[in-house]
């Protein structure tokens, strides 16, 4: 492990979908055509039809601590100790360790990207707040 890895502090927002072109096309098909069972709501809700949306990529931008992106497999690649949570996710880093802020079911439960930006900013500044207090 790198120092950097193991002194850095970031965001990790795992999609539970694979990588690459073609898993990609499908997962857009599947999108439109069903909706309701495509079982990545965090890509659902901050991906359209052909790229990250502007609005969330912006506001990741924003952020005073570094995003990384994985996809189902290289997440668990990167991370083979991460407890067996259920995918999607966004979790905090700090060096080698995990600490969830979002997982699954609350992703689920969020209909938009404002709802999304508003609890993701909840759960960062009380994951920060413990880590400073």
């Amino acid at each position: 492990m790198t120092a950097a890895r193991e002194t850095a502090t970031r965001l990790v927002l795992v999609y539970n979908a694979e990588a690459g072109i073609a898993a990609g096309i499908l997962d857009s098909v599947h999108k439109v055509v069903s909706p309701g069972t495509y079982p990545c709501s965090l890509c659902a809700v901050t991906y359209g039809l052909v790229g990250m949306r502007r609005e969330w990529r912006d506001w990741l931008a924003s952020l005073a601590i570094p995003a990384v992106f994985h996809h189902r497999r290289d997440f668990r690649a990167a991370w083979p100790a991460a407890p067996d949570w259920p995918l999607p996710l966004v979790a905090l880093a700090r060096g080698d360790r995990l600490q969830l802020l979002l997982g699954e079911a609350a992703l689920a439960a969020l209909p938009d990207i404002a709802a999304l930006k508003a609890a993701l900013a909840a759960a960062l500044d009380t994951a920060l707040d413990t880590a400073r207090g």
